[in-house]
């Protein structure tokens, strides 16, 4: 699926990305620095249900968060992690085989940790400041 939107549309991508069928609990966000990746998770959080304000987890590498009816959602923001190692270490393996929703920012930082059944989302910033989203699922 392509999606070409600007940011004042964000609410309704999330909603369009989450009414994919039979779509993957894990998925992968590809961008460069400032393309939107922070700003489509808080709002995917949001329409799972989390009702408290979201983050980017830039210095804790996870964030966690729960639905008003007990799902579990967590976001990685791997940018600052120094080796796949220091992933393995701090167990994002069984995070990503929870079967909870993990919306995951920089996983090129991983790519022996990410689940080989998992979505992707690429977003490219457009000439017109519009962006281009591919979901892969």
């Amino acid at each position: 699926m392509t999606i070409i939107f600007s940011l004042d549309e964000i609410t309704n991508v999330a909603k369009q990305i989450l009414a994919t069928p039979s779509l993957k609990k894990v998925i992968t966000f590809h961008a460069q620095m400032g393309a939107g990746k922070t700003t489509l998770i808080k709002e995917l959080v949001k329409e799972l249900g989390v009702q408290d304000n979201s983050s980017s987890p830039t210095f804790s590498l996870v964030n966690e968060y729960h639905t008003f009816n007990g799902e579990i959602v967590y976001h990685f923001d791997l940018y600052r992690l120094n080796s796949e190692e220091e992933g393995y270490d701090m167990g994002l393996d069984e995070y990503f085989y929870s079967d909870n929703w993990c919306f995951i920012e920089w996983p090129e930082k991983t790519p022996n940790l990410i689940p080989i059944d998992h979505a992707s989302i690429s977003i490219k910033v457009m000439a017109d400041g519009k962006r281009e989203l591919v979901l892969k699922n």
